[in-house]
Formats: structure tokens, sequence, C-alpha cells
């Protein structure tokens, strides 16, 4: 065995000593670079370098480094439950964004005295600087030691078909336990079956702290049992765990679910079920402002209105090529006169019947229809979320059916349309992401036009200036798409928009054109949906303004508030001078004195308030209150009218 090894680092070539480890080639002190890349694998520290390795460091601060971080942060945790909660059974413990959680069966649920229990020892774990080992198992070891943990042995047989997150605890090939050792004596502690890699020792995780727990479905079926899941968050310093813990207090001042129900827009009354929102009248409100606009951009842009029942034959979608990918996600068939019905799901198979109705000719083309299409998904109950993740929604669908010469410069006026309205909404830091085919068999049609589509996409996204994420695996099984993720005020990040490069639907209908020469042609189809759905754009909306709409959108735009019960037919004239405008406002006559009327107002957010007293009448004027508390006295009304009219115009914030 050669004594020394030619190893690459930092694009380098280095000689190193034979047996010198990951972390001593990269000098790393477990602090700031906790694991290492070899050969672009992540391994731990502790690897051992083989000649010809390429070696890279993993810093914590960095997506790899936290995951890796949170990861270890799970095994700590499921360390101290199993010592507080010796009956408690082991499922699975990955990193997920933000965070991590470990699913556990115990007997009761975990409380949140119970919780605060689980944090402690763990801190005393990570004090006592634990060691993370790694150690190699063949299966009918892996089997023989984890005896006693029913979850553990159920994926050892999984080992190498697993979803990503088992595979987290077993991966693929050869099973690694890692063990826990205590620092001094290096006794175990603890072990788990996982993959890895893991930080060096506890002590290489800055911060963490438990958030909440639930019940889980083992491996998310409900036809397994359900555990008892502990969430939590770890971070590579305690400030970064900081600005993470105030943003989340942010999100739930901002949570669109209870700003529904202050605001008195929406509800879910459970007597309609899961994931079936109702619409107050504010609510109906902003969605009609809403769907008045894209009507009026649509019609602007081109855009034929069509209209599409709510149930189909169920083969409609055995001819789409929906039934064998989708029919999870859909609610069961009904029988009708001996025939199976579904509630649609999506409005594209009927728009192409639409397109099939008559022949068509090339100087039709492209040809944009549009629909406010009401749509129903069989969402699971526990992923159900307020309007953002519903059973049953309106979707902003467009399909568009060009030439294949046509495709490209369409797909670029798609997107500037799209981006164009969503900075209407207020929204402008947009990113793109760019899902594609794999190689799994849930796709449809020939590679080699999947390769065109996807091309087509590519360059009409990068020619955007927009950051372009690739999302391998992420198209419909028809077809890639580009997706428009927007950030909010508060830094989250939400898919909206969609583009959809679709060349097999329209075989599979059988859909033709007439071009120039006489031959019959394939048209391309798009799909588009702006909103997403109106329900989960509304939603976004509703975070996004922490529930204060801009003027145009907001149910009320407009309080008129008396000084006195005398100045209340005044403002009522002014009033009639806004709504004749088209200015939504109310003048408040109850019996509350001003001040109280004024909170009223600053509680359901309106964007304007108008005062008026004894020396406003006299003078023609009002008193111009904002949401923000500012306020100018005595603007004349024709200034006020005027000031109003113009922010819903421009549909600017206030």
């Amino acid at each position: 065995m050669s004594a020394e090894l030619h190893i690459t680092l930092a694009g380098a070539e280095r000689v190193v000593a034979a047996g010198t480890t990951a972390g001593d080639a990269l000098e790393a002190d477990g602090r700031t670079v906790i694991a290492a890349r070899v050969n672009g694998e992540q391994r731990d520290l502790a690897w051992r370098l083989a000649d010809g390795d390429v070696v890279e460091p993993i810093e914590i601060s960095s997506a790899e480094g936290r995951a890796i971080v949170r990861h270890s942060t799970a095994h700590v945790m499921a360390q101290a439950v199993q010592e507080l909660f010796p009956e408690a059974k082991l499922g699975i413990g990955p990193p997920v964004d933000n965070g991590f959680y470990y699913d556990f069966d115990v007997e009761h649920a975990f409380q949140p005295d119970d919780l605060k229990r689980i944090e402690k020892r763990m801190r005393e774990i990570v004090k006592e600087g634990q060691l993370f080992s790694r150690r190699p198992v063949g299966d009918d070891e892996a089997r023989e030691e984890l005896a006693g943990e029913p979850y553990k042995l159920e994926l050892i047989g999984l080992k190498g078909g697993a979803a990503d997150e088992e595979s987290v605890e077993v991966g693929a090939g050869q099973l690694t336990i890692y063990d826990n050792l205590d620092a001094k004596s290096g006794e175990l502690r603890w072990k788990d079956l996982c993959r890895g890699p893991h930080v060096p020792s506890t002590r290489s995780i800055p911060a963490f702290k438990l958030m909440r727990s639930g019940g889980a479905y083992w491996r998310g079926s409900e036809k397994n049992p359900q555990l008892q899941r502990i969430y939590g968050t770890a971070w590579e310093s305690r400030d970064k765990q900081d600005e993470y813990l105030k943003l989340l207090e942010e999100a739930e001042k901002r949570d669109h679910r209870r700003l529904g129900a202050e605001l008195d827009l929406f509800s879910f009354p459970p007597e309609l079920g899961s994931g079936l929102p109702i619409f107050h009248p504010k609510g109906g409100i902003i969605r009609k402002e809403m769907e008045d606009y894209m009507r009026r951009r649509q019609a602007e842009a081109g855009y034929e209105f069509v209209n599409t029942p709510h149930i189909t034959k169920s083969s409609l979608f055995e001819t789409s090529g929906h039934l064998p990918w989708y029919a999870d996600d859909m609610f069961p068939a009904f029988e009708l006169e001996g025939v199976d019905y579904r509630v649609k799901p999506m409005n594209c198979p009927m728009h192409n019947l639409i397109f099939r109705a008559r022949g068509r000719s090339y100087r039709e083309l492209p040809l944009r229809l549009c629909e406010f299409g009401s749509v129903y998904r069989y969402e699971k109950s526990g992923v159900v979320h307020g309007l953002t993740r519903v059973r049953g929604m309106t979707q902003d669908d467009a399909h568009i059916y060009t030439t294949r010469e046509q495709m490209a410069d369409e797909i670029k006026s798609l997107l500037r349309f799209v981006l164009s309205v969503l900075r209407d909404f207020g929204l402008s830091d947009f990113y793109l992401e760019l899902s594609t085919r794999d190689d799994s068999e849930k796709f449809i049609g020939d590679p080699a036009e999947w390769d065109e589509a996807t091309e087509a996409l590519r360059q009409v996204a990068t020619e955007s200036g927009l950051e372009l994420v690739a999302d391998p695996g992420g198209a419909a099984f028809y077809g890639p798409k580009i997706s428009v993720q927007a950030k909010d005020a508060i830094g989250r990040t939400w898919q909206l928009s969609t583009i959809q490069l679709d060349l097999n639907q329209p075989k599979r209908f059988g859909l033709e054109y007439q071009a120039a020469d006489g031959s019959r042609q394939t048209p391309v189809m798009i799909h588009r949906a702006l909103f997403g759905s109106v329900e989960r754009f509304l939603g976004v909306l509703t975070e996004h303004y922490a529930g204060a709409f801009p003027p145009w959108l907001a149910p009320v735009q407009v309080v008129g508030i008396p000084i006195a019960d005398a100045h209340a037919s005044y403002l009522n004239d002014v009033a009639k001078r806004l709504r004749e405008r088209g200015v939504r406002v109310e003048v408040d006559t109850s019996d509350d004195r001003m001040q109280k009327k004024i909170r009223n107002a600053q509680k359901a957010k309106v964007p304007f308030m108008l005062l008026a007293g004894d020396d406003d009448v006299a003078k023609g004027a009002v008193s111009f209150r904002y949401r923000s508390g500012e306020q100018k006295n005595g603007v004349p009304v024709d200034d006020a009218v005027e000031e109003i009219v113009s922010a819903v115009e421009r549909r600017i914030q206030v």
C-alpha cells in the first residue's frame, strides 16, 4: 500500500499521507466546515480518502450543510426521546425545509411539557459532545441489532427502492448504522440506521429548537399506523435561528386563515367538508375585482372566453391520459345511467373538445381559449391548508393552440403577460423554475419531442433575464413547464403562474388544423394558469399584504366618520360622489364614539377614512386619514375624491 495519496483539493493537486481523512485534508474544525464532498458524494469528515479523490468542503451555512446539521439534530432528538420514553419505537427522521422531524410510535401523544423535557435533554447531549461514528453493516447484522425497532426492520427490506425521505435512513447498497459515542470513553450511547453523513460531534450543532408535535401516518399512508411526529428547526447560528423564528412570528400574524375570519372574507364550514371554502360578501368583492381585471387583460390580449361543465364522463380523462396518472387526485367516479362520471379536476380536456368541434385553419392560430373553470381535486386531509390547498377551486385557465413556428414567440409573449399581471397585483421579486422529464415511467410521449419542448421553454426562460432553477422530474406527465416563483413581502417563495408546453394531448384528441399548403397539421398546445387558482392566489395576496389590500382590491375602500351625528348627512353626500366614481364607501353612523370608529376602520384595514366636523362642513372639506394613521386636515372634497380615485385606478398601495 502506498504511503502517499494524490488528491485534488480546492482545484489543486495535493499529496497527503495514506489514511488521511477528509477532515484532515480540509483542516476542518467541525464548526465552519462540518462535512465533505468526495468525488461529488457527501461524506463525513472522518471519511478516509483514496488515491485520486476530489475533495470539497461542505460549510455549515450552505444548503447542504444546514441539511446535515438538521439531520444530525433529528438523531439527537430521537436519542433524547428514547432516553425519556424507553418504549418509543423509531420511525424516520429526515431534514426538511427550515428544519427536521422524527416520527415515533408511542403510547400517548406528546404534550407541550414533554417537548420541553426532550429539548432540555437534547441540550445536554449537545453539550456532551457525543461523536457521530459511521459503521457499515450487513442486512442480517442490521436486523439483529435493530430487532426491537419494527419500522427500521421494514426499511431494511425496502433498501434501494425507498422514497427520498426514507433514503436518508437506508439509501441504496450497503447499510450503515451511526453510533453516538461518548467523547471521552468511547462508550456507545445510542445508535440509528442511517445513510448519513453527519456532523462530527453534537457540539457541531450551534442552534436548535423544538416547534410542535402532531400525528403522521407511517410512510404517509392512511393504511399504516399513526405515529407521533415532533418537528424542530436547526441553524448554523443563533442569529440565523432568531431571524427564522421572527419570520415565523410575522407569518403567523399574516396567516390568511386568521385574517380571513377577522376581516370577514371567507370561512370553511365543517358542514361542507374539508378544503371547500365559501366566500362572504367582502371576500366576494376581492374575487370579483381579481376576475374582472383578468377578464379585461385577457380580452385585450386576444383571448376568447369559453365555459365548460363541472362533471364529465370518466372516459374523457382516459383520452387525455390523465386517468392512469392522476386518478388518486380525482374524486371517485359515480355511476349515472350505466356510465361512470367524475367531477372535473382540470379543464384542458374540455378545451380540446372545443378546438375539435369544427375544422380549424392556420389563420385562426394562435387560438387562445380561457375560462374561470371550477375544478375539484381529492387532496388528502392532512395537506389541506386554508385557501392555499383546497379541494374545490376556480382556475383562471387558458389553453393556447399554435403552430410549431409560432410556439416560441407565443411562449415569450405569455411570460411577459404573466409577469406584468403579477406586478399589477404588487408582486415583483421573481425567479423561474423549469420542470422537466426524468427517466421514470410517469411521462408519456416521444422523448425527442420532450427535448424540443423543453429546449423551447429553456430558451424563453433564459432570455427573460430572470434566474432559472432546474426541477428535474417535476414536469406534468404530458409536457415540461415553466413556473413563476414569486417572493412575498416577508421573503417567502410561492409557486404561482405556470406555462406548460404539450405536444401529446393534441395527438391523443386528434386535433388538426389546415396549414397554408393545404396539409393537415397537429397544433401545439400551451397550458397557462396565471393565478394557479383564484382561491390560492387570494390566500397568497392576503398574507403578502397582511390583509391590508391596496385600495383597488380592498372590499371597503373608504369609510366616512362623522365627528357628530349632525355631520353624517354631509359625509353621505361625499360618499355619493365617490360611489358615482365607482368607489366602495361606507359612512359609519353607529353609536360608537369617533375614536372607536377610527379604530374599527383601522382594524378592518380600510385604506382611507374621511372625517368631517363643523369646520370641514363650512369649508367644503374633509380630514383625510390614511390606514397608517397619518392625517391631513382641511382637504377640499374635490381633492379627496380625486386622490382616492387616482389610487384605485393606478392600483397603488397606500
